[in-house]
């Protein structure tokens, strides 16, 4: 509650006494209100802290000001310049100040050590030199070891969430302060790979690490990503427990090179999702003559769309596309853990068979990869291409096609790679079939198996 403050002006020295004993009533009686409002001020924080301190209801105000000491700002400066280079925030979760971050906060450190540095700023202002303890980059999470001994701080558990849940973030966005931040949770995406809460609230650029808390202090999960209009993501607090309890482990030694170890999680990760893409039970769609695969998984979602024909484009397509939703973050200007894939139908009625072919060509060649990455980041595409033919069994129809499969590989991860496969179905004057599978932040050996499974789930007519 914000209590107003008055500016009471003192009257100058010529007042008769009858006016001095009037004043001086009137100042007794604003001392008395003044006095009852304090009372009523006092009460009430005690009746909002004692409803947090029984599991009950808390007012926004209440919760900052029990738990606010426990979050703190990080910074990562770059060494040459002292200039600050990264803002994010971050929450104490042992009585050693070890923190709680995520891993795209501190990245440049893992990245680039010798250039730059990070640092946490508490509620009283005071800077402490932060080091990297332990990282989860494809949950996108770090532990920072501080040398500090907090006051106060979360003791991290697993947490059962009903959805519609008032939960409360905490951080620092864009440098403007701590701030609080109201918002639902709205249970764990469907669409997901890489599990995160929906979080109704506004969280903003800064607040990155910070908790998001019930109101009695539970870390239901941590502050990591926003579309914007109150649609925001948090890391699940199970995923900061399993990091913790790996960090402080007796047997734990952090790794000499924490950007290794980005590369060892990142493989071991890509095994697991891809070794059950495009296996026998994948569903199928049809677009004219094409059996085709869909939904390889169930964090996958799928879109369609058609174009018609008109006096300037003389060919009709349709188009069906999957993908999933997010993605591991390496640096500003790389991510990797993507998968996605397109199948497009392309027909014509008008265009001969010659300029039919023309056109096809052309729209197979013109295919855009949509991939980030900087020539620091990673090599150039290499592709080869060859010729697939499968004849027509009782069981499964026939296939022939033309597959190019172009990979690129990281400069800084050994053993990842991109890939994008690309196949047109031939044989055919008047219609054809596109597909794309795009791989990123995966080993050379799974972008061959998961192009020839995709490609076995592939089969047409005629």
């Amino acid at each position: 509650m914000l209590v107003g403050v008055t500016d009471r002006r003192v009257p100058g020295r010529g007042f008769a006494g009858r006016q001095r004993i009037r004043r001086s009533r009137t100042l007794a009686i604003w001392a008395v209100m003044a006095a009852i409002q304090a009372a009523a001020v006092t009460a009430s924080v005690r009746a909002q802290e004692g409803a947090a301190q029984q599991g009950g209801s808390a007012t926004t105000s209440a919760v900052f000001r029990r738990y606010s000491d426990r979050v703190v700002k990080i910074h990562v400066i770059e060494i040459g310049s002292a200039a600050k280079a990264v803002l994010g925030s971050g929450f104490y979760v042992t009585p050693d100040g070890h923190v709680i971050t995520n891993y795209h906060v501190i990245s440049k450190l893992v990245h680039d050590p010798m250039r730059y540095r990070a640092e946490l700023i508490d509620t009283q202002g005071a800077t402490t030199a932060v080091t990297v303890l332990a990282i989860d980059a494809v949950h996108d999470l770090a532990v920072l070891s501080t040398g500090t001994r907090p006051e106060h701080y979360f003791t991290l558990q697993s947490l059962a969430v009903p959805q519609g849940t008032r939960l409360y973030s905490l951080g620092h966005p864009e440098d403007l302060g701590l701030s609080i931040v109201e918002g639902t949770y709205n249970g764990i995406l469907e669409y997901t790979l890489y599990p995160k809460i929906h979080f109704t609230g506004a969280i903003n650029p800064g607040m990155s690490g910070g908790p998001a808390i019930t109101d009695d202090g539970v870390v239901a999960g941590v502050n990591v990503a926003t579309e914007g209009d109150e649609i925001s993501f948090l890391v699940p607090v199970e995923r900061a427990v399993a990091l913790l309890d790996r960090a402080l482990a007796p047997s734990y030694v952090p790794p000499p090179r924490f950007l290794d170890e980005v590369g060892r999680q990142i493989l071991a990760y890509q095994d697991v999702y891809l070794a059950h893409l495009f296996n026998d039970s994948t569903p199928t769609v049809t677009l004219g003559r094409y059996t085709l695969p869909t939904r390889p998984a169930s964090y996958f979602k799928c879109w369609a769309d058609a174009s018609h024909p008109t006096r300037e484009l003389l060919y009709r397509r349709v188009e069906h596309e999957c993908s999933t939703d997010d993605y591991v973050f390496i640096s500003a200007d790389q991510s990797s853990g993507v998968v996605s894939f397109r199948h497009e139908l392309v027909t014509s009625d008008v265009l001969s068979a010659l300029r039919f072919a023309s056109l096809y060509s052309a729209l197979f060649g013109a295919g855009t990869v949509g991939l980030e990455g900087s020539e620091e980041e990673v090599t150039r595409f290499s592709c080869v291409s060859r010729n697939v033919r499968r004849a027509r069994t009782p069981h499964r129809g026939g296939l022939s096609a033309r597959a190019v499969l172009c990979v690129r590989r990281y400069r800084k991860l050994p053993g990842l790679y991109d890939a994008v496969i690309r196949i047109a179905a031939l044989g055919d004057s008047r219609a054809g079939m596109i597909s794309t599978l795009t791989l990123s932040g995966v080993s050379f050996e799974n972008a061959q198996r998961v192009a020839e499974r995709f490609l076995e789930r592939m089969q047409w007519d005629g």
